[in-house]
Formats: C-alpha cells, structure tokens, sequence
C-alpha cells in the first residue's frame, strides 16, 4: 500500500512545542528578547492567539542566537549564520543532530563552519587569522531535551460553595 510522505507542516504539528516562557528559560534570555526577535523575523514562531509557539528547531536556533549575543555578535552576523545553516545544511538544526556526535559551530562572523569531527574543529581554529567563537549546538539540544514540561494549563471554574444552614 502506497503511504504519502508527511509534508514538513504534518511533521511539526506531531512535534512537541514550547511556550515562550520554556523558550526563555531554555536559552537564557527575556521574554522580551523573543518579542523583538520575533518582531524582527529573526525566528519567527507560529502564533496561536497572542501566545508563541515555538517548534524544537527554532529553540535549537534560539539558543544558538543568545550564544553569539552573548558573544557580541550583530544582529546581521547571526541572519547570515542562519541563513547559513538552513541553506548549506538543506535543513533546519535540530533535524541536523539525529546523530549521535557533537555538533560544533564555528564561526568568526564571515566564515562560517558547521563541524561534528573534533580534528576539524582543531584545524579551524589553529589555522585561523582572527578570533573563531564555538557553540556547540549538540549541547542547546540536550538542554532543550532536559526542560520539563509542565502539564497544560485549563481554565478551572471557581469551586462554588453553599454555606450549610444549622437548623
């Protein structure tokens, strides 16, 4: 029996999601920072009223994006670091770490590497003419696997009760 690939929207509604406030938490950075990224088209998550829903990739390049600010890295560094890995990866992060290796980017904000073999990761940086910053990537994702997720929250009605009469 023929059976259709999933297209990457059915892929994602399947994948677990993370609030704003798990986002935050995860990467370091305020509430507020998300906003701007979002306002920015830096990443931007699916809205669902006025919450933000945020897919594992896009907290793996959150992450990523609060360790290169972290570093002093340009809003215009970053665009092209990202642009970078979606493009020369085919593919969104966190669908890149389905391996079992560590996972580095290595970056000066103009040469961009993406690297899983530690030999490589030593040549770039030994054979560098300026400062090279490193994240590893492998590391955001373990953090985002170990954020615990707290059960949904409903809307509880008020418990009514009725003051017994004494007679």
């Amino acid at each position: 029996m023929y059976k259709p690939r999933k297209n990457r929207a059915e892929a994602q509604i399947q994948e677990r999601t993370y609030s704003s406030n798990e986002v935050a938490k995860v990467a370091r950075v305020s509430l507020r920072q998300l906003q701007w990224w979002d306002e920015r088209k830096v990443v931007s998550p699916r809205h669902e009223g006025h919450r933000r829903v945020y897919f594992p990739a896009e907290v793996v390049e959150i992450t990523v994006i609060a360790q290169l600010r972290r570093k002093g890295f340009s809003l215009q560094q970053i665009r092209k670091v990202l642009r970078f890995l979606q493009r020369e990866m085919g593919r969104r992060v966190a669908e890149v770490l389905h391996s079992s290796s560590d996972l580095h980017l290595v970056t000066d904000g103009k040469s961009i590497y993406l690297e899983d073999q530690h030999e490589r990761i030593i040549d770039i940086l030994k054979n560098s003419r300026q400062p090279m910053f490193l994240v590893c990537v492998s590391d955001q994702v373990r953090r985002l696997n170990e954020v615990e997720r707290k059960p949904v929250h409903t809307e509880s009605l008020p418990v009514v009760r009725r003051a017994s009469t004494a007679s």
